[in-house]
């Protein structure tokens, strides 16, 4: 008994941890992070955003409700980067600064750990807020879509590429770093957060299919989510690949760039089936 007291506790543990480190949402639980703590909290990213995207759903219904859709889709993408503090966002323009300085492998990653942000960090930021903007007003739009029912699909399937990604490809910081504490994190840490992912994806897909109405687009409805899954990985590789070609690796900040290529990559899958 004392045994399964101390497994159930390291998983909420993990959960807990999976929550405070990719979201600010409130959950007040103290405890030692250690190693084991780190990698066990990576089974959790897609729960982190499955309530993320549940959270947008609303949020979104709300101000498709009361905005037209590009004063919708401004608020609406802030109270997504308000959720999770920015942290994903300060991951891409740091790669960004690193990887389009096309600097020696080390000099990249001594640009990535500067805190400050470069020009080109800050140009591709904002170019990628643009077109997610866009993307999301496209969507808001389209009203009488199944679309409130797949938008959380798009943080839960990124953030379970942030776990492949820290799984299939080396780190590439010899010491110190963030991205340090996941080494570990392997196929069982995929495979379980998959599951996860893959649950809210079948739910997704039912209600979707009834909430659209019956026709050609109906079938397109209950099949969109099951695509989701593969437009997340192969987009997740090929940035992986790309960035581990010029670092030797991911860091800390890939991760989190990764993350936001995904989400965009799956908005755009959205934003072209109904539009």
């Amino acid at each position: 008994m004392r045994l399964g007291r101390i497994v159930e506790l390291s998983q909420v543990q993990a959960a807990a941890a999976a929550f405070q480190f990719l979201s600010r949402l409130p959950l007040p639980l103290r405890f030692v992070y250690t190693d084991d703590v780190f990698r066990r909290s990576t089974v959790y990213y897609p729960a982190v955003g499955a309530v993320i995207g549940i959270l947008l759903s609303a949020a979104a219904w709300i101000f498709g409700q009361l905005l037209p859709p590009l004063p919708a889709a401004a608020v609406l993408l802030a109270v997504w980067v308000a959720l999770t503090g920015g942290l994903h966002l300060d991951g891409l323009m740091d790669t960004a600064d690193g990887i389009l300085s096309h600097r020696p492998r080390e000099q990249m990653l001594e640009i990535m750990k500067d805190s400050r942000s470069g020009a080109m960090g800050v140009m591709v930021c904002a170019l990628y807020l643009l077109v997610k903007v866009s993307l999301l007003s496209a969507l808001l739009a389209a009203r009488g879509t199944p679309f409130l029912w797949l938008l959380p699909l798009v943080p839960t399937w990124s953030r379970w590429w942030m776990t492949a990604g820290i799984a299939y490809w080396p780190y590439a910081r010899a010491n110190g770093g963030l991205g340090g504490f996941f080494r570990g994190v392997g196929t069982r840490h995929v495979a379980a957060g998959a599951a996860i992912a893959l649950a809210l994806t079948l739910a997704a897909a039912a209600w979707s299919g009834r909430s659209w109405p019956a026709g050609p687009g109906h079938a397109a409805a209950i099949f969109l989510p099951l695509v989701l899954p593969a437009a997340a990985a192969g987009s997740g590789w090929l940035i992986a690949a790309y960035c581990s070609s010029k670092l030797g690796g991911l860091t800390g900040d890939v991760y989190g760039a990764m993350n936001e290529a995904v989400e965009l990559t799956l908005l755009l899958v959205l934003a072209l089936a109904w539009t």
